[in-house]
């Protein structure tokens, strides 16, 4: 990762460690590498549905006071690019459906992958295996 390059993230662990307030809800691997992406000036991107589903996750999982810290830490300036999900994304994003080597993909990845390509970001902040499946570089 070239310093200040583009990153996307797509986890439930997005944002820094604090967020979780040290809870279960973000892994000991998630917060080092959260750190080491800060520490060397990462420019981190998500989108409104990576947001939906991180807030729902810690809602669920943590209690809606998590929840509603982590909104708030995420708005704040030079924490993460949001970046839309357009009509064009959710339906080029069908397409990953139809591949067998993409199996049990959700939605959520799908439409980032979409996302990702239409904004030019190669970097996946994901611990998830379909990131490097379809081509993009994981530095989780």
């Amino acid at each position: 990762m070239r310093k200040g390059e583009a990153e996307f993230s797509s986890t439930a662990e997005l944002g820094s460690p604090s967020l979780c307030h040290g809870t279960r809800y973000m892994r000991k691997q998630a917060r080092e590498q959260w750190e080491l992406l800060c520490g060397a000036g990462a420019k981190l991107h998500s989108s409104v549905p990576v947001l939906i589903e991180t807030f729902t996750f810690l809602d669920r999982n943590a209690n809606r006071d998590v929840a509603l810290t982590w909104k708030e830490a995420i708005y704040k300036p030079g924490t993460v690019r949001i970046l839309p999900c357009e009509l064009r994304d959710l339906e080029q994003s069908w397409e990953y459906f139809r591949r067998a080597d993409l199996h049990k993909l959700s939605a959520v990845d799908a439409t980032s992958f979409a996302i990702m390509k239409r904004a030019r970001i190669r970097l996946a902040y994901a611990f998830d295996h379909h990131f490097a499946v379809v081509g993009f570089r994981l530095v989780a």
